[in-house]
């Protein structure tokens, strides 16, 4: 059975649909990638698949935790599942973490709410999964708010809150657009290395083709709220079957000529 899974999604705002027969699937290890313009409706099913879409959307269909409909569950239900099972990395951390609270905090907060960890051992546990995500000088980096660190650093940090628990499945919405080129890198590689190490599935939201096809072991191409083309990664570089596939690919050709060789069998 699969860790997580969304059958026929469709999301609705006053019965406009913006998101329509939605599926997908993720077990352990899976990397699957999530492409497609702005506005093709890729943040919106991230924040179905952790019952966070803004209040007046509907969901209808199915999305599946370990095996369990949560498709209009009560949100007590879903406050088990986000950051225990399902984690989520947002594109800007600075507006996804707390401007007033220390980031050993943020990280350790999690571990107490779903590991029941005491506040001496969790921050213990935060200063260790600082130091995890290579950020230097971690026991006085937990006193830090936000702002007083880098972006690079943030998104370090968001990695660190997101996986302190062993989740299952990682979503990261964008994690490195706002970033610049260097730390882009390498806080991809950071991201290839974690997942290695916790066997975490990922689904890898992104509009840029090269940076997902890094990561990803399988593709998802959506457009106007509708899933346009999905398979193995290099099939989908190589042999895109959709107009607009094929429009992805060949504006990004040069780049994918490169990335093609290191995308994982």
């Amino acid at each position: 059975m699969s860790i997580l899974t969304a059958e026929q999604l469709t999301i609705t705002l006053d019965d406009r649909p913006l998101v329509q027969n939605m599926s997908l699937e993720l077990d352990a290890r899976d990397r699957v990638g999530l492409i497609g313009e702005s506005g093709s409706g890729k943040s919106l099913t991230a924040l179905a698949l952790l019952g966070l879409l803004p209040e007046g959307m509907r969901v209808s269909g199915r999305i599946t935790v370990d095996g369990r409909d949560l498709v209009g569950a009560p949100d007590r239900d879903w406050r088990r599942v986000r950051g225990n099972t399902v984690s989520m990395v947002f594109q800007e951390p600075l507006t996804a973490l707390d401007p007033l609270m220390p980031i050993g905090r943020q990280i350790a907060g999690p571990l107490r709410l779903h590991q029941g960890l005491n506040r001496a051992d969790a921050q213990t546990r935060a200063v260790e999964w600082v130091r995890r995500v290579g950020l230097p000088e971690a026991d006085r980096l937990v006193r830090a708010l936000p702002h007083e660190i880098s972006g690079g650093q943030r998104q370090r940090v968001a990695l660190a809150m997101a996986l302190a628990c062993r989740p299952r499945v990682l979503i990261a919405d964008e994690p490195t657009t706002a970033l610049d080129v260097t730390v882009q890198a390498q806080i991809l590689a950071l991201l290839d290395e974690l997942i290695e190490e916790t066997s975490v599935a990922l689904l890898f939201i992104s509009h840029d083709l090269p940076v997902v096809a890094k990561l990803a072991q399988r593709l998802i191409v959506m457009r106007d709220g509708r899933v346009e083309e999905s398979g193995a990664t290099d099939d989908v570089l190589r042999r895109p079957r959709s107009a607009y596939a094929r429009h992805l690919v060949a504006s990004a050709a040069q780049v994918t000529r490169l990335a093609v060789g290191t995308v994982q069998e």
